[in-house]
C-alpha cells in the first residue's frame, strides 16, 4: 500500500472506513482517561501537511508499545480511518519503523506544500523590499538575515490554521497580499508599517511554534510556554532595532520624520494589540488604523484557512450541508457558484 499525507488523508476520510497507510513523526503523547475510568494515550502524528491525533487504548496490542516509542520517531501508520467534526479517527492501526531511505524522503516534505512555501517566502521579500522607510527597511532586512531559516521552518498555530512547518510563511504572504491590498483601498494607511506590521505580528511564534531542522513535529519551548508569542515578539523587535542602533545604522535618519523612536513605538503596538481583545490575549486593544487593519487582516485569514480546511474534512451531512468542523461554530453550506451563462438553443 502507497503513503499519503495527512492532508490527503483527511481530504479522503468520511464517516465510510479508509484504508490507508501515512508516514508520520510523533509530536507528543500523553495519558488520558475516558469518563469510564479507561486509561489510554493519546498520540500526536505530524508530517509537512499537518498533524493527527491518534488514540491507543490499554486492552490493545499497541498500548506496551505506546508507551515506549521514542518522540520523533518517524512511523508507518497502517490502519482503517474515519473522520467526524472532532477530526480524524484510526482503527486496527499498526506501525512500522521505515527505513533510512524512506525516512530521508519523508524529511524532504511534501513536494507540492515546499513549492508553495519558497513561493510565498519569495513573495514576502519582494513585498519586505518595496518598503520605503529605511528603519523599518533595516529592521526587515537584518531578521531575514538572523531569523529566515527559524522564521521558514515555524507553525503559524499549533492546531485550527497553518498548523505545519512552514505554515508561519504562508500566513505571513497572505497576510502581506491582503495588506497591500487594503492599504490601496484605504490610502490612510502606513503601507509600510502595515507590511513591516504582518511580518512581525506573530515573529514570537518562532520560540512557541518552531520545528527542528530535521522534522515535523512542532518544539515545546520554556520561553514560548511561559511568556507566549506576543511578549517575545515584541523582545525579538527590541533586539534587532538595538542591533541596528548599536551599528549607528539608523543614524543617517536621525532627523527625518517620523523619529526613529515613533516608529519603533507604532511597531511594537502592532504586535502587542494584533489579537484585538484582552481576553484575547493582547496586552493593549488596537489604538491606530494599522492596528485595527491588521487585527482584521489577521482574523480573516486565520479564519479562511479554517474554512479551506473543514470544507476539505468535513462530512456532508445533507446536500450543499457539512458538518460542524472545531473551532468554527456552525455547519457549513456549500458556497455559492459563480455566474455562468446559459447555453444558447444552438448549443444544446
Amino acid at each position: 500500500m502507497s503513503l499519503i499525507s495527512i492532508s490527503s488523508l483527511k481530504e479522503q476520510a468520511n464517516d465510510v472506513p479508509l484504508i490507508a497507510a501515512v508516514a508520520a513523526q510523533l509530536q507528543s503523547r500523553a495519558v488520558k482517561t475516558t469518563k469510564g475510568g479507561k486509561p489510554y494515550f493519546d498520540l500526536v502524528f505530524a508530517d509537512s501537511t499537518g498533524s493527527l491525533s491518534l488514540k491507543v487504548w490499554s486492552d490493545t496490542h499497541l498500548h506496551a508499545e505506546a508507551e515506549k516509542l521514542p518522540l520523533q520517531s518517524i512511523m508507518r501508520l497502517d490502519g482503517e480511518w474515519t473522520q467526524n467534526q472532532y477530526g480524524v479517527n484510526g482503527s486496527d492501526v499498526n506501525w512500522a519503523a521505515l527505513s533510512d531511505e524512506a525516512i530521508a524522503d519523508f524529511l524532504t516534505g511534501d513536494p507540492a506544500v515546499r513549492r508553495k512555501q519558497e513561493a510565498d517566502y519569495a513573495e514576502i521579500l519582494l513585498l519586505c523590499g518595496a518598503i520605503t522607510d529605511p528603519r523599518l527597511k533595516k529592521l526587515c532586512d537584518h531578521f531575514f538575515e538572523t531569523m529566515g531559516d527559524r522564521f521558514r521552518r515555524t507553525a503559524a498555530a499549533r492546531k485550527n490554521h497553518h498548523a505545519r512547518r512552514g505554515g508561519l510563511v504562508e500566513h505571513v504572504a497572505q497576510m502581506m497580499r491582503s495588506a497591500s491590498a487594503v492599504c490601496a483601498v484605504y490610502p490612510e494607511l502606513n503601507r509600510d508599517l502595515m507590511l513591516a506590521g504582518v511580518l512581525f505580528h506573530d515573529c514570537g511564534k518562532l520560540w512557541e511554534n518552531s520545528y527542528p531542522e530535521d522534522g515535523f513535529s512542532q518544539i515545546h519551548s520554556l520561553h514560548g510556554e511561559m511568556l507566549g508569542h506576543i511578549p517575545l515578539g515584541i523582545e525579538l523587535v527590541n533586539k534587532l532595532w538595538r542591533d541596528l542602533v548599536d551599528a549607528s545604522k539608523f543614524e543617517p535618519f536621525s532627523k527625518c520624520k517620523p523619529s526613529t523612536e515613533e516608529v519603533r513605538v507604532h511597531l511594537l503596538h502592532l504586535i502587542g494589540s494584533h489579537h484585538g481583545q484582552l481576553e484575547f490575549g493582547s496586552p493593549i486593544l488596537p489604538k491606530t488604523p494599522e492596528a485595527y487593519a491588521l487585527h482584521y487582516i489577521d482574523n480573516l485569514d486565520a479564519k479562511m484557512e479554517m474554512l479551506r480546511d473543514a470544507y476539505a474534512h468535513a462530512a456532508e451531512v445533507a446536500p450543499g450541508i457539512y458538518d460542524r468542523v472545531f473551532p468554527l461554530s456552525a455547519n457549513l453550506i456549500r458556497p455559492l457558484r459563480d455566474y455562468e451563462e446559459a447555453p444558447s438553443e444552438d448549443q444544446q
